[in-house]
């Protein structure tokens, strides 16, 4: 996971890696992730979050938090998303991780979106699968995300959202053709379901 950082960012000591997590889902916010990892202390077992276990997660999560040189988790709501787009939403969550970090990186890493910053950057294909850094963005973001649909699904029971997190499955169209939206659904996502 390390390679991406030394074959291509010699020369920075301080750096970054941003994802999100949600930009798909019909409803809930994107969550929006940047962590400075330090390079001499790895922890085992980072991936893309997509590809980790919701138990590895949460475990991976702790020590992220634990070991990381600085992170910033943001969220974006469904009202910002509708008004602006989703690509939008991304960005905006982007700038706002940067802005609140207490550390300024001298590099930031982002998972295939082009960000303008004062900061250098670099975007990155497939930069979760790449980058440690980003991997453990992704990891910070995924896991807030989720814990707040868990959340979320305590509130309206009837949608499913700790099964799906929000993403368009069967279940989830079918209970939004039965219930009818809640305040929590992306209008410019759902409007051929309801």
């Amino acid at each position: 996971m390390l390679s991406y950082e030394i074959d291509n960012c010699t020369g920075y000591k301080l750096i970054a890696g941003i994802d999100e997590a949600g930009r798909g889902p019909l409803a809930g916010p994107v969550a929006v992730a940047i962590a400075i990892m330090p390079m001499d202390d790895i922890i085992e077992g980072i991936n893309d979050s997509k590809k980790l276990s919701a138990k590895k997660r949460e475990k991976l999560y702790d020590q992220i938090i634990a070991k990381a040189i600085d992170y910033s988790v943001q969220l974006v709501d469904e009202k910002t998303i509708d008004k602006i787009n989703i690509l939008e939403a991304t960005k905006l969550g982007m700038q706002n991780c940067i802005k609140s970090l207490k550390i300024t990186p001298d590099l930031v890493l982002i998972d295939a979106v082009k960000l303008d910053t004062k900061i250098k950057s670099m975007s990155i294909i497939h930069g979760d699968a790449l980058s440690y850094n980003i991997a453990c963005a992704s990891i910070l973001a995924k896991v807030t995300r989720d814990r707040l649909m868990d959340e979320y699904d305590l509130k309206y029971p009837e949608y499913g959202f700790k099964k799906h997190k929000g993403y368009g499955t069967k279940a989830h169209i079918e209970a939004l053709k039965k219930y009818g939206k809640c305040p929590i659904h992306r209008d410019t996502f759902i409007g051929h379901f309801v």
